[in-house]
């Protein structure tokens, strides 16, 4: 990314590195220290005005919760985290209200880029924008600011895969390919993607592709079992149950466990009893949003309650220790896949709804809540799916999962314990 960087900068031209990779690889770590990369400073170039940018590059996250937690943690090396990492939306407000106004950065690091906001999210989030900005998705948005900025600039979108959970999130990449088309200067442009076949396909015609394998990061940092823990995972979503229960045995063997229960305290209590003596390990409750019935079982859950941890709480949820009662450790209030998203605990206590559940031998969402902009959602089970797909993967070494005893979970129930996971006693 340094090499192309200081190239683009060189010959004043424009760049977009795409970066994609499994999760845990390391993509965000990738970001942040490209962000803090004093050797990119000197590349700065000075305004009309003759002042130069403290910084060249800047990160940004669309993740309200993770970009509260980076900053709670980082605050103490000053600026309130915010020299570290920015919000995305926050950004696009702040530049796009008035022509005046220019982003200051030439290297712009978009985290999650695959789930940058179609035109019709960003009318929804940004109603005060001037008019040049309006009807643009976020990649248009971003590339406008990138041909705004003198001489030269580089977007790096960093990619995951199956983490679409958001409305106005289902356009995916092929955005960036129609910004860099729509553009004022597309032949200034230049696309770096990984060689995976599928980033690299949305730019396989376009003029000045490079595909690198160096841009796909394959190997997970995270912990050592994330990679099993991944396709355990995608087998219990694809209905694979014994394809899960074989990988089941091998996380087991190595110190992963899968733990399921009918009774929300016995879940509390093995999860306290299991990090008794390790005062640093972080474990929490965890549930969809779309469920509407865990409230009746001791989840306290539901839009603005308080005990659903909302935004100004994620920070204490997760980093404060056993004993403080903002704490995720307390197991008291409870996150969505929206505050858990990009984030992670040692292990997690994960709620099931009724929102994705077992019918017929299928999994389904039929007594799911349903969305407020309905018709601009493609595919609500998908939505679903990835969901759970988010809330399975939270716990670093243990998910435990508590179900209602209830008749319509009875199949679900009955289909975890096939998979794998092991009724806690």
């Amino acid at each position: 990314c340094s090499s192309i960087i200081h190239e683009t900068a060189k010959n004043k031209r424009r760049a977009l590195i795409l970066i994609s990779g499994v999760p845990g690889a390391g993509k965000t770590l990738v970001g942040l220290q490209l962000a803090h990369a004093k050797y990119l400073d000197e590349l700065s170039i000075a305004k009309e005005s003759g002042e130069k940018p403290n910084a060249a590059a800047v990160f940004l996250s669309g993740n309200g919760p993770l970009t509260e937690v980076l900053q709670y943690e980082l605050k103490s090396a000053g600026g309130d985290g915010k020299s570290f990492v920015r919000g995305v939306h926050s950004y696009v407000k702040n530049f796009t209200r008035g022509s005046s106004a220019k982003p200051p950065h030439h290297v712009l690091i978009y985290d999650e880029a695959q789930r940058a906001f179609d035109p019709e999210q960003v009318s929804a989030k940004h109603r005060d924008m001037s008019p040049e900005f309006q009807g643009l998705s976020e990649p248009e948005i971003f590339i406008k600011f990138a041909e705004s900025l003198p001489e030269w600039c580089v977007v790096v979108g960093l990619i995951g895969t199956g983490q679409e959970i958001h409305i106005g999130e289902e356009a995916g990449l092929g955005q960036w390919r129609s910004a860099i088309n729509k553009s004022n200067s597309p032949d200034e442009w230049d696309v770096y993607a990984p060689s995976d076949g599928t980033v690299d396909l949305h730019f396989k015609d376009f003029p000045r592709v490079s595909a690198n394998d160096v841009l796909e990061l394959t190997t997970t940092i995270r912990f050592h079992l994330a990679t099993r823990l991944y396709e355990f995972v995608e087998h219990v979503l694809d209905g694979n149950y014994s394809s899960a229960k074989e990988i089941s045995f091998e996380l087991e063997e190595h110190g992963y466990n899968l733990r399921l229960t009918h009774i929300l305290d016995r879940a509390k209590e093995y999860l306290s009893s299991r990090y008794d003596k390790n005062p640093d390990a972080r474990f929490g409750m965890i549930a969809s949003a779309k469920d509407k019935d865990l409230k009746n079982h001791g989840i306290p859950k539901g839009f603005k309650s308080p005990g659903e941890v909302s935004a100004g709480k994620y920070g204490k949820w997760y980093a404060e220790a056993r004993g403080v009662p903002e704490s995720c450790c307390s197991l008291e209030a409870v996150t969505t896949e929206f505050g858990a998203q990009g984030l992670e605990l040692d292990a997690c206590l994960l709620a099931w709804g009724t929102d994705f559940i077992i019918e017929n031998g299928q999994w389904s969402n039929r007594f799911s809540a349903g969305y407020r902009e309905s018709n601009r959602i493609k595919d609500a089970k998908a939505l679903r799916m990835n969901s759970y797909r988010v809330l399975l993967t939270r716990g670093r070494d243990c998910c435990t999962i508590f179900i209602p005893q209830e008749e319509k979970m009875r199949a679900t129930y009955g289909y975890l314990r096939a998979c794998g996971f092991i009724e806690l006693l």
